[in-house]
């Protein structure tokens, strides 16, 4: 019997294409994973000691905590966290901190408004983002880091709003250019047009205007930084796409990037990959940062 329900997106139907962006429907170890890397960062943290903590903007909110190496002068990376938009801990998605912290690389992880918080709206969400962009470039000497070493990397929404802000005008944001030398974007969402269709729009408030500016794969001339595209071959045929179009969007462009599909990963797994040296995502990030000194397992 077919499936007569019209297409909405592609040949996706209300459903299916719902169900593209509904992660525990695609995963269903969705909630273990999630325990797990909580469980992990509080590990990591009681063994390494808590962060430094510091406001990178007004609001309450705007937590950064920073995971300082031992060496001097090291490179930096900094994480943009996931959730659907909506507010997650930075505390509970820590642990990639130690992977860093042993290859020589400092690790910076921030706090920042869920739509919840914002009426929908995910603007505010990529100004405190995008504020946490600009403020480690301007502090990173004073913790330890060297500021012509700086990284970036996001995952699922956090993903989207890293690729995002980094096609800011960064003149106008005081750089002469992007301050970071490249970022991993980790199975995130580059065009918001089907996500809009989908049932997320119960919760965020897309307008014309969002999706057009916060579609990275309409802006590329604005991406001027090497980019890890990366997303996990058992994830939902919609993140696959999103991941792989955006790729070749970028190598039309002739724009530089890689791409890595992370055999047998689903979503939220690709996030616990960043932070295991022995994961085809973890070895590339690291060799992305130290390309000559990587504690990679080989």
């Amino acid at each position: 019997m077919t499936n007569s329900a019209p297409k909405v997106w592609r040949d996706l139907d209300q459903t299916a294409l719902d169900n593209a962006y509904d992660q525990p429907v695609n995963a269903l170890n969705f909630y273990q994973v999630a325990e797990r890397m909580t469980s992990q960062s509080q590990s990591m943290r009681s063994r390494r000691g808590e962060p430094i903590a510091l406001s990178y903007g007004p609001l309450e909110i705007q937590q950064v905590h920073y995971y300082p190496a031992s060496e001097p002068n090291h490179p930096v990376m900094l994480h943009v966290r996931g959730g659907a938009w909506r507010w997650r801990s930075a505390q509970d998605v820590a642990f990639p901190a130690e992977q860093f912290n042993a290859a020589g690389i400092g690790f910076a992880v921030f706090d920042f408004s869920g739509v919840e918080h914002t009426h929908g709206d995910l603007t505010p969400l990529l100004e405190q983002v995008t504020q946490a962009l600009t403020w480690l470039p301007r502090h990173v000497r004073a913790l330890g880091g060297d500021p012509a070493r700086l990284y970036a990397s996001g995952f699922s929404s956090g993903a989207h709003l890293l690729a995002v802000a980094l096609t800011s005008d960064w003149n106008s944001l005081g750089f002469k250019g992007c301050p970071y030398r490249a970022a991993a974007l980790v199975s995130g969402m580059y065009e918001l047009a089907p996500v809009r269709l989908s049932k997320r729009s119960d919760y965020v408030n897309f307008t014309d205007d969002i999706e057009h500016r916060m579609s990275a794969q309409r802006h590329l001339e604005r991406l001027d930084l090497p980019l890890l595209l990366a997303c996990g071959a058992c994830e939902s045929p919609e993140f696959l796409r999103q991941t792989t179009e955006f790729f070749h969007a970028l190598e039309a462009a002739g724009k530089p990037a890689e791409l890595l599909v992370e055999q047998g990963f689903n979503h939220l797994e690709m996030l616990e990959a960043l932070g295991n040296p022995y994961s085809g995502l973890g070895r590339a990030v690291l060799a992305m940062i130290n390309p000559a000194r990587s504690n990679a397992p080989r």
